[in-house]
């Protein structure tokens, strides 16, 4: 309507005022369907919160019409892959996270190399989407299965090392959400009714608040990476997040008050990162639990991140590895690893630890779910790095209890959902999981939901890309309000 109004403004004429006030509102009112219709399809890719009539669409709006990738930021400024996925009821729009601390054994995330951002751009992955492109086209977007098994056959390599998983998962996520719109439901349910969850009940998961940040997502000495507020206590999701911006609240001036301002600037998921050690770390965050009063529906969790410590070829973890290693009193052996752990699940509330050994240190792994398994959930994150045969592994050797669901691990949406499948068959439970990279897509909300794993962690609320999970499950929660529980302590 721009060039009427302009035109509007350089007469003066009652009559052609009066003319040119008619002619807008019968364009206007031409336009409303048609424009209406493109912003609920390009809503709906983003957030969901449209009205969704149940109705599965025709196959003519269904398939893919065309693919397009771009290079974005991630929340560290690193470049990553965005990809736009277009049907005929619009365009869906998706993007991939990172990680920092990665497992040696997760798909392949392409990065150029030289020196354009330092080595990390993704104009390779970019490219490679270019390259699937024309093999994905006119695929039905409610077949994830086959786009994906497409992509995977495309790449042809056991860790997608060809494409990229940066490329595959930007056009997998992406094809998610157009499915979603095809079958005119939330995305959470489309996820839902791809891993054949039937569900009447939908389970709004327990946020793990990373309210302290070490090793590889911070700048102090902490060995242990992530240390959790748990509210399993609360009554639903939203009495969970107002429990865990307290505390977080609580716990800011409490480590202003003993370390200073400095030590309140934040990592790279959102949480604070004082200059202390790890049992200081969990003593800090209980007693901001306690000042906020939420001792009685709090737990606290660990992720320890032990592959980013463990000295190569000797069995020895260096918790002072970011301190420079001057401590020998903080080098310990597995078994002095696994007693320290067993020390502070007796000492502290401590509902979950993660990554507690090394990738590949198994025997270790196996001795701590003997151990501690009954009372405290082990769970495997570089030891299973969402992929099944590695799943299958730990379950054999009893070596977890507990997958974490991190989707750019394994690189599509149909595998993620595999694993979880396979970890829930097998008595564990799951965490979803974000990445330290992240980006303000929010898809990882719908996924916990929709896959009913129970648990999350995003991150502090604190940072956009964090609590933009945080509040489209607040959304997803008051969406299916009357046929939702929260998983508190059945987790």
């Amino acid at each position: 309507l721009f060039p009427y109004t302009t035109l509007f403004r350089s007469y003066h004429s009652a009559t052609m005022q009066s003319f040119l006030h008619a002619l807008i509102l019968a364009l206007a009112l031409t336009s409303t369907s048609a424009f209406s219709t493109r912003r609920m399809t390009t809503r709906m890719s983003a957030t969901m919160t449209e009205p969704m009539t149940g109705v599965t669409q025709p196959i003519s709006s269904r398939t893919i019409t065309g693919i397009k990738a771009r290079e974005i930021l991630d929340s560290r400024g690193n470049p990553t892959v965005e990809v736009d996925l277009t049907t005929g009821q619009g365009m869906f729009r998706a993007s991939v996270p990172s990680g920092a601390s990665t497992g040696i054994y997760e798909a392949v995330e392409l990065r150029d190399g030289g020196d354009r951002y330092a080595g990390k751009g993704v104009l390779q992955a970019i490219e490679n989407v270019n390259k699937m492109t024309p093999k994905l086209l006119g695929m039905d977007v409610l077949d994830q299965q086959a786009i994906d098994d497409l992509m995977c056959e495309l790449d042809g390599t056991p860790n997608k090392a060809k494409m990229g998983a940066n490329a595959i998962l930007g056009v997998s996520l992406a094809a998610s959400k157009a499915g979603a719109a095809a079958s005119g439901v939330p995305l959470y349910r489309h996820y839902a009714n791809l891993a054949g969850n039937d569900l009447n009940e939908y389970t709004l998961p327990v946020p793990c608040f990373n309210v302290i940040n070490g090793g590889s997502h911070a700048g102090n000495k902490l060995a242990f990476q992530e240390f959790f507020v748990i509210p399993t206590g609360a009554a639903t999701f939203k009495e969970g997040m107002q429990i865990g911006c307290e505390v977080f609240a609580k716990l800011k001036g409490i480590i202003k008050k003993e370390f200073g301002g400095d030590a309140t600037l934040v990592g790279d998921e959102g949480g604070f990162g004082p200059p202390c050690d790890e049992q200081t770390g969990i003593q800090l965050a209980l007693e901001a639990i306690e000042k906020a009063g939420y001792a009685s529906v709090c737990e606290l969790g660990l992720d320890v991140a032990a592959s980013e410590f463990k000295v190569e070829g000797q069995d020895c973890y260096d918790l002072d590895i970011f301190n420079g290693s001057q401590d020998d009193n903080l080098k310990m052996t597995g078994a002095e690893l696994l007693n320290f752990y067993a020390k502070l699940a007796n000492d502290y509330p401590i509902a979950t630890m993660e990554d507690v050994f090394d990738q590949d240190d198994w025997e270790n792994w196996s001795k701590i779910v003997a151990q501690l398994g009954d009372k405290v959930q082990i769970v495997g994150d570089d030891l299973t790095v969402t992929n099944i045969e590695k799943i299958k592994r730990a379950v054999d050797e009893k070596a977890a209890n507990a997958l974490l669901l991190k989707v750019n691990q394994i690189g599509s949406i149909s595998e993620s959902i595999a694993a979880v499948k396979l970890a829930k068959q097998n008595g564990w439970g799951v965490m979803t999981s974000h990445r330290s990279g992240e980006t303000e897509d929010d898809y990882i909300a719908d996924l916990a939901v929709g896959l009913c794993t129970g648990e999350i962690k995003t991150g502090a609320p604190c940072r956009g890309e964090r609590t933009a999970k945080y509040n489209q499950l607040l959304r997803i929660e008051e969406e299916v309000s009357g046929s939702s529980v929260y998983a508190g302590k059945n987790v």
